[in-house]
């Protein structure tokens, strides 16, 4: 069984960006264009957005999070593979790990890197795995661009193994008023500033500049916490580093 999800109110990471799309069924089709166009740049970008340290980041947070050598897990918008290269190095087989994806321009990018991994073209509310089917589900960096939070965690449940483990790694507003002043000017100014002289006859700098975008308008952490109770799962937390940095974690 794919694809079934419980009939609960809509959950939207943030609203309707009026000045990137009119409604919000245009969203998708917004996301999935920026992505594609932007995907044989997005590994440059994140290595000036994350300053180098993204790949030792994200390993650490697997491990934390609890996966291990012979785990199968599934790494929802797998992008250029950032996660799932990490994913594959700690569980020592890449027939482990499959990646999920809308934009055929990021999995394109992401099969010159992951050899044995099984990239599928898809969207987190539907996810074309079988119930009961992963030990560990990853994301890194996407969830607020899912159009319902509910409905995308009604799948990680579904595909989820009683007992498996859900990770979503993600970027928030800061506490306090000079962290959100010093992430505003970074996120907002100076990153996408770099991204467009890097790639400049590219959109790269656009999508540094939705990326800040989404942060600043995301529900708080509260609210995805209770969509994650709301799909089921059990021991629902959220970690943060530097005020920005978040992992949440829950267990199936």
């Amino acid at each position: 069984m794919t694809g079934t999800t419980p009939d609960t109110e809509a959950v939207a990471p943030h609203p309707v960006l009026a000045h990137r799309y009119g409604r919000a069924e245009e969203r998708e089709g917004f996301v999935r264009a920026l992505f594609d166009e932007t995907a044989p740049h997005y590994d440059r970008i994140d290595r000036i957005f994350s300053l180098g340290t993204g790949p030792g980041y994200r390993r650490r947070a697997l491990r934390e999070a609890g996966l291990r050598p012979g785990m199968q897990v599934l790494d929802v918008a797998v992008g250029t593979g950032l996660v799932a290269r990490q994913a594959v190095a700690i569980t020592g087989d890449p027939a482990l790990v499959t990646g999920l994806d809308p934009s055929e321009g990021m999995l394109a990018e992401a099969r010159k890197v992951l050899p044995g991994v099984t990239l599928v073209q898809g969207r987190a509310e539907r996810i074309p795995l079988p119930d009961d089917s992963v030990d560990f589900l990853s994301m890194g960096y996407a969830l607020r661009h899912v159009a319902d939070l509910g409905a995308a965690f009604a799948e990680y449940r579904r595909v989820l193994r009683p007992g498996g483990t859900v990770l979503l790694l993600e970027i928030g507003r800061p506490e306090s008023r000079l962290a959100r002043m010093v992430e505003r000017f970074y996120m907002g100014a100076v990153i996408p500033a770099l991204c467009r002289i890097a790639a400049p006859r590219h959109r790269s700098g656009e999508l540094m500049r939705y990326y800040w975008e989404t942060i600043e308008a995301c529900v708080p952490a509260e609210t995805i916490l209770g969509a994650l109770d709301a799909a089921g799962f059990r021991d629902a937390a959220c970690a943060t580093e530097l005020e920005v940095f978040r992992a949440y974690t829950a267990r199936a």
